[in-house]
């Protein structure tokens, strides 16, 4: 027998149901669970779903292993989250699976809106930013200058070189990183500055 589950208010079609880890019983998604039951499903512990059509129970996957059905375009095997094609990724650091990949690589941005961590490995990219740096010294006036940054992938906190082309991180070595502050040589050096101009005023007006 064949039949299908059709999610309110979305175009996407279930052939599949998920077998919760905590009671066993069959449900759609991890919302109907919880909107049913007394407790919470955990979705990442799920292991089992079944086929709607040839109600085969089966480890969670892709496709049915027995009528080769295909469940859902998208299937991530951490979430066990089943949907249509959106361009989804899964996020490591975060956990969840978010849409846009394929947008957001276009418009050159390559970590996450949320974690911010990178999304994929930019050991290339970083060295790519490493020759630019090495062929484009900062002005004299900014040479030696230091900045404090954080680093979106390792979350280490460093004192760092600063260049427009990007800071990296002496952890990871990674150049995704967000700036801490301002100039710290720059800063101390105006605060000398301006010491020495006081200093050179004050010896004007002494008689």
């Amino acid at each position: 027998m064949f039949f299908r589950i059709i999610i309110p208010g979305s175009s996407f079609v279930c052939f599949y149901v998920l077998q919760a880890p905590c009671c066993g019983k069959l449900y759609v998604c991890r919302l109907c669970h919880d909107a049913e039951e007394k407790h919470k499903m955990d979705r990442f512990k799920v292991r089992e779903v079944q086929c709607c059509e040839c109600q085969t129970v089966q480890q969670a996957q892709q496709n049915c292993e027995q009528c080769h059905i295909q469940f859902g375009e998208y299937y991530c095997d951490i979430c066990h989250l089943f949907d249509k094609n959106k361009k989804q990724y899964h996020c490591q650091l975060c956990g969840i699976c978010r849409n846009c990949f394929d947008d957001m690589v276009k418009m050159g941005a390559y970590r996450c809106p949320l974690c911010m961590h990178s999304v994929w490995d930019m050991a290339d990219h970083w060295k790519q930013i490493d020759q630019e740096i090495a062929q484009s010294p900062m002005p004299p006036e900014y040479q030696g200058a230091t900045v404090k940054i954080m680093c979106n992938d390792c979350q280490t906190h460093c004192t760092v070189p600063f260049h427009v082309l990007g800071m990296k991180c002496s952890s990871c070595r990674s150049y995704n990183t967000a700036q801490d502050g301002g100039l710290m040589q720059q800063q101390q050096q105006q605060q000398q500055q301006n010491t020495e101009d006081e200093a050179e005023t004050e010896q004007h007006i002494q008689p």
